[in-house]
This record gives C-alpha cells, sequence and structure tokens, in this order.
C-alpha cells in the first residue's frame, strides 16, 4: 500500500520519479475524458485561453488544434507537469502560440479580465478552497468569458472516494458543491452535464 499510495499521490503535485512515471501516463489516460468535456465548449473563437492545472498537456494541444488562431496558456502547479508540457506543446511555444507556466490557483499571476475561456480538466480536486481558486479564475476572465470544468468523477463513486481516503488532500466535489461555488465566485450562468454511463461530469459557466 505505501509504494501504490505515493504513485497515486503524484495526481496532486507530480514530482520525481515516480511523478515522472504519472505524467507520461496522464496525457493518454485522460484523452477520452478531455475530448468529452470539450466536446461541451460553447461556438466560440478565443483569442487567448487557458488551462488551468495543464498536467502533462495534452489538453493545451486539443485547444490550439480546436482553436487554431488562439493563443493558449497552459498553469500548472508542479515544475515537473511545467516541463512535460512544454515538451509536449514544444512546436507551437516556439511559433508563439502557447505559453507553458509555473503557478498557483489560489493566486494567479495573470492579466486580469485578459481571456476569453478557462478550462481546469480532472484537477479542481486538489485546489485549495473552491469558491476561491474559482474567483480566481473568474477575475482572469473577460466578460462574457467561459469557465469549463471536467472531472472524472461526479462525487458520489466508490473508486472516487477510495482514492479520497488514500491521497492527502483530494476532494471529490459534487455538481451542487461546484455550481454553489462557481455562483458564489461570480458566474452568471452555470451548466452542468453528467455522462450517461460513467460518474464523469462537465461543468461550464459562464461570467
Amino acid at each position: 500500500m505505501g509504494l501504490f499510495k505515493d504513485y497515486v499521490s503524484q495526481t496532486r503535485r507530480p514530482e520525481g520519479l515516480l511523478g515522472k512515471l504519472m505524467l507520461a501516463g496522464m496525457n493518454s489516460g485522460h484523452a477520452k475524458l478531455g475530448d468529452w468535456g470539450m466536446s461541451y465548449l460553447p461556438q466560440i473563437q478565443p483569442a487567448k485561453a487557458v488551462d488551468l492545472g495543464c498536467g502533462g498537456g495534452r489538453n493545451v494541444g486539443e485547444l490550439l488544434k480546436k482553436y487554431p488562431v488562439s493563443h493558449v496558456t497552459g498553469i500548472d502547479y508542479s515544475q515537473l507537469s511545467v516541463q512535460k508540457a512544454q515538451e509536449y506543446n514544444k512546436k507551437m511555444i516556439a511559433s508563439g502560440r502557447c505559453t507553458i507556466m509555473q503557478g498557483d490557483v489560489s493566486n494567479l499571476a495573470l492579466e486580469k479580465e485578459s481571456f476569453d475561456l478557462a478550462t481546469a480538466f480532472e484537477t479542481i480536486y486538489f485546489w485549495p478552497g473552491l469558491e476561491n481558486c474559482f474567483a480566481q479564475a473568474a477575475g482572469i476572465l473577460k466578460p462574457g468569458g467561459y469557465f469549463l470544468i471536467c472531472n472524472e468523477s461526479d462525487g458520489t463513486d466508490a473508486t472516487s472516494l477510495k482514492f479520497e481516503k488514500i491521497i492527502d488532500g483530494m476532494k471529490n466535489h459534487t455538481v451542487p458543491e461546484i455550481e454553489a461555488a462557481l455562483k458564489s465566485a461570480g458566474f452568471s450562468e452555470v451548466k452542468s452535464f453528467h455522462h450517461p454511463k460513467k460518474p464523469w461530469i462537465t461543468v461550464l459557466a459562464r461570467k
């Protein structure tokens, strides 16, 4: 259990060899979830988008494909994740369309009201206080901007609740909890979608 706990705990902030192993499987392991979540993005053409908690950078790359004239920024708390995401998106970084940087969602060092879209895939489980972090996301979005959250867990499934007991700092949030925190953080419109066969959820909010 000790090594298993150490490994799965790397989902929070990948570091060292175990963190590299976790990141190696993260992009492929979460691909279907990410694509499903992105299917609920509105018909917009954002000039600037940001992926909060970008992990290995795969979803940053998908946003760059989906919005071919957009600049996409990836933010992650883990320096190892930043390095992996930079490697994954190196061509787009070289072209000037992508920036990957280390950052903290509880205190985002980004220009206020400068983004049209923010996303968060498989990451809010570890955010220190949803309302505060969601307020940070709202702060960097332009009026009318969108915030997309996509989780593998709806906060009630047995598997995720088991991992919550194993991984320090992990919290599975239910849809009502997420919706309430978004509205308290200043988002005016909130819609939620649940996968028909899995506990996956997508929540789309508009500032």
